[in-house]
């Protein structure tokens, strides 16, 4: 019927992560005491320095239409940012900002692949990644990492799953939803591969700050021939609790750049300008003002693990970046809850705990917590948490 959406709009499902959030928000809104660990953002304000910059642009006029590929000083302060702290060769032809990373992400797969064509997904993934792909009219083709090897796949184990179809690999390290991150001994096997099969490497890097004892690298940093064949997403979300604010920027060969751009052109247009602005002053803050919020994670990590690996039944891995924990809780699942989607909903009406069942992140028996927010909720929901596993 000519009134029903398009195939495609209707095999595209909602964001289980913004779904979860949002029925917990309306049950706050109902007076009902939920802990919420479904969100994928840091709690804290954006630092004022950030909004100052902002708000001086608003007063300067500085609300008409921004470049598709960013205003000049945004694109300047990226190319510093990626030559002195990533190590990357970037140039100004190289960068483009979006509205968010999301954007970015989607543009580089529109960028880089044909229909037919597939890419690799390292899993779990968050679930945008096969979305993506799939409005891109590509393949995803899965790449499933374990526990037993802390989520992080193996140079092998990507070789499986090369043919000659591939045309992208997406990476994500630090990892959302797992907190994995790829060493950069298999980051530079990933590499070769990309050279040797002549595909692309979108590696999306926006956890980078976010780490707890572990050293990133971005693959585009691993010379000329890399550089040639990765794009690099990163944007202001997560390390400068950005996330309303939509600033995403990639670094990508020029031919891709200017493609990422035309596409942008047609769809958006370029991101808010005076957002811009702020986002010129986030990437020039000090590295203290970050490490401040990076240690007061790295403590809420330790506190929730803690917890999480003193509930019988539960078992749990140490995340090495980003603000989650993935504990597989498959043990209480097969009786009364059949999946862990019923067991996220569970936990929600039951104990009042918002989280995010695994299968989203194509890792059934997991639930994935958030512990961007206070150590106060950390502790009573991981009471109310294991109260509720007692009772299944």
């Amino acid at each position: 019927m000519s009134s029903q959406p398009s195939q495609l709009a209707q095999s595209i499902k909602p964001s289980p992560t913004l779904a979860m959030g949002a029925r917990a928000k309306q049950m706050k809104a109902e007076g009902i005491d939920v802990i919420s660990f479904a969100a994928g953002e840091p709690d804290f304000n954006t630092p004022g320095a950030i909004c100052a910059a902002a708000q001086e642009s608003m007063n300067l006029g500085q609300t008409k239409y921004a470049p598709s590929k960013g205003i000049p000083a945004l694109r300047k302060a990226i190319v510093e940012k990626l030559r002195s702290e990533n190590g990357i060769a970037a140039e100004d032809h190289m960068i483009s900002v979006t509205n968010g990373a999301k954007q970015a992400l989607y543009n580089a797969l529109l960028a880089t692949i044909n229909p037919g064509d597939e890419v690799i997904l390292i899993a779990p993934y968050w679930a945008t990644y096969a979305d993506q792909v799939e409005l891109a009219g590509g393949v995803p083709v899965v790449v499933q990492t374990t526990a037993d090897q802390d989520f992080a796949p193996s140079a092998a184990q990507i070789i499986e799953k090369i043919s000659s179809k591939t045309k992208a690999i997406m990476l994500n390290s630090p990892c959302n939803p797992t907190g994995a991150a790829i060493d950069r001994s298999v980051l530079e096997q990933i590499a070769e591969l990309a050279i040797k099969h002549d595909f692309w490497v979108i590696s999306d890097e926006i956890y980078e700050k976010l780490v707890y004892g572990f050293e990133p690298a971005s693959i585009a940093s691993f010379g000329p021939e890399a550089l040639a064949r990765t794009v690099t997403i990163n944007g202001c979300s997560k390390t400068y609790s950005m996330t309303g604010w939509r600033i995403g920027y990639a670094c990508a060969p020029k031919a891709v750049a200017t493609a990422m751009a035309s596409i942008q052109d047609n769809v958006t247009s370029g991101a808010v300008t005076f957002c811009q602005a702020g986002a010129v002053a986030a990437l020039k803050l000090p590295d203290s003002e970050i490490e401040a919020m990076r240690e007061i994670f790295d403590e809420r990590r330790k506190q929730i693990i803690a917890r999480l690996r003193g509930m019988p039944g539960v078992k749990v891995t140490d995340p090495r970046g980003a603000f989650y924990a993935f504990p597989d809780l498959s043990h209480f699942i097969g009786g009364k809850l059949k999946n862990d989607l019923e067991l996220a909903e569970y936990l929600l009406n039951e104990a009042h705990i918002a989280t995010v069942p695994g299968s989203a992140f194509h890792a059934p028996g997991h639930v994935r917590f958030s512990f961007a927010c206070s150590p106060e909720d950390i502790d009573r929901g991981m009471t109310r948490l294991e109260e509720a596993l007692a009772q299944i």
